[in-house]
Parts: C-alpha cells; structure tokens; sequence
C-alpha cells in the first residue's frame, strides 16, 4: 500500500481496491473504503499511525465485500462511525445478505467466503451525517444505493461507477446489478468537472471521458451477444455461450456474479421489450421479438 497525497486535504492508497483518506482536521481522517478484508484494514491503520492521525469514520462507498472487508478490525480498534447510503447500509451490517443476493437462496458454505462476505460491522445512514468538506452523490447501477464522494479539493472518488481498460480487455464482463440505472450513471459521470477522479480499481485520471466511452460501449456489445443468443436458450445455456464467446473459465464465485449480471441484462432487455420468455417441458427459455 502507498499514500498518496492529491489535494489539501485529500490522499489516497494504492491498492486493489484504492481507499480514501480525508483530513478534517489536524488529527482527524474520514477512509472512503477499507479495503478487501482484515488483512487490509490492519495496514490501513498502520498507515493512519504512522501519519500520526486517527480514523474518525469510514465512508462506504458500497457494501462489497473488497469495499468493506477492512471495516470490521478498525471499528473495533478505533471505534470509527461507518456511514452507508441507504440498501448498502443493510448490506454492510448483515453481509449475509451478499452472498445469498447473488446466490438467490441460502449460500452453500464456498460461496461464504471473504470475497462475497465482509465481516459486518456497525452503521449508521450516510444522509446528514457527513463532516464538512465532504459531499456524496449517487450512482446507481453497480450495486443498489452505491455513492460517489467528492473532497472540498475538488477530487472526486467514484467507486465501481466506472471499470479500468485493463479490466475490461481482459475479462469484459463485469458486475451490474441494474443496467439501465448503470447506464444513467455513465451519462451522469459525463458531466462531472474534477480535478481528479479516483476509481476504486484503477489509475486516477484527470479526464474520464475515454473510459466512460469504454464501459458505455463494452455494455452495448454485451447487450448485442446476449440479444442473439436469445434463442429458446435458458440462462444456463446463454451463461455458457458467453463465457465461451469471452474465453472465461467459470468458478463458484464467477458463476453467482457473472450468473447474477447476465440475468440483469435478461430483465434489462426484457423490460425494452426485445426479448421474452416462455416456460417449455418445464424450463424458462429466452426468445427475441
């Protein structure tokens, strides 16, 4: 983990998932995520000591386990206030609920791991309850109330509203939970003027309109290859189809986040009215207009 300092007030660390640090005073520092688990959450503090600041709160940008997996252990040693937006204050207080989302029912014992499962911790509503010099906004898609942060320095901390090159290149799918609202953010992030913008996985930019012009179009690609799979196929199969077109190797932990996605894409274009479904000898099959 580095620190990185972008603003005043404002610093970053570089991670796999970047956190956020916000100085509201000498002493004082807001995180914006904590990282993927305990492991991060104790380097984090280290970092927090070292600088000779303490935590005085964690802002969640959304309750994803490699967002809120550092939460735990440092609200227990600090007894830092976590502030959540709305559903994702449910999920980061009963991280079960993550898992059996995706799952669809009780998850089986693999799929409880620290990947989908954060250790839960305390929370309180984000609304109100902000210090000065920080504002949030939404951005839905992703994950269901996911927000944005931006610092009085003018910098802006955008979550998982926005996917790396690398990231798509390489594996082109990537988790949404509902398209359209994603696709509302994409447009929303178009009219933003920051200094900087720092994406949970990431480099930070100064200008993000290439990469918004990269997700918007990795979406409408994969919109297109599931509208022509759509061929009395049932989501098994069109789940196999794509991961094949794509050269991706399925595992537990892709299958409920890639399975959960392909399934929103299936109501998005459900709901534009291009594709239907029929139940045939007891199985749900998806078919074009």
């Amino acid at each position: 983990m580095e620190l990185v300092k972008v603003g005043d007030k404002t610093y970053y660390i570089k991670n796999p998932t970047n956190i956020g640090i916000y100085k509201i005073n000498d002493k004082e520092v807001y995180l914006i995520d904590t990282g993927n688990d305990k492991e991060a959450g104790k380097k984090i503090l280290k970092i927090i000591e070292d600088n000779g600041w303490t935590i005085k709160g964690i802002i969640a940008t959304h309750s994803n386990a490699d967002h809120i997996g550092g939460n735990k252990v440092i609200q227990d040693r600090t007894g830092a206030v976590v502030l959540a937006n709305k559903i994702e204050k449910c999920f980061t207080e009963y991280p079960i609920l993550e898992a059996s989302f995706l799952y669809g029912a009780y998850p089986f014992k693999e799929l409880r791991n620290k990947f989908l499962m954060a250790k839960e911790s305390k929370v309180i509503e984000i609304e109100n309850n902000l210090p000065d010099g920080l504002e949030y906004f939404e951005l839905k898609g992703h994950f269901f109330d996911m927000i944005g942060i931006k610092t009085s320095d003018d910098v802006y901390f955008i979550g998982d509203s926005l996917f790396s090159s690398d990231t798509i290149n390489k594996y082109h799918l990537f988790f949404i939970y509902d398209v359209r609202e994603y696709l509302n953010t994409l447009e929303y992030l178009s009219t933003l003027k920051g200094k900087l913008f720092i994406p949970s996985h990431g480099e930070v930019l100064n200008d993000i309109s290439s990469l918004i012009q990269l997700n918007r179009s990795k979406i409408e690609e994969i919109k297109e290859k599931i509208y022509e799979i759509c061929d009395n196929n049932t989501l098994e199969e069109i789940l196999k189809e794509i991961f094949e077109y794509y050269n991706l190797v399925m595992n537990v932990n892709q299958y409920v986040l890639i399975g959960s996605t392909i399934k929103s894409y299936l109501a998005y274009l459900c709901d534009e009215d291009k594709i239907y479904y029929e139940f045939v000898d007891n199985k749900m099959v998806w078919k074009k207009k």
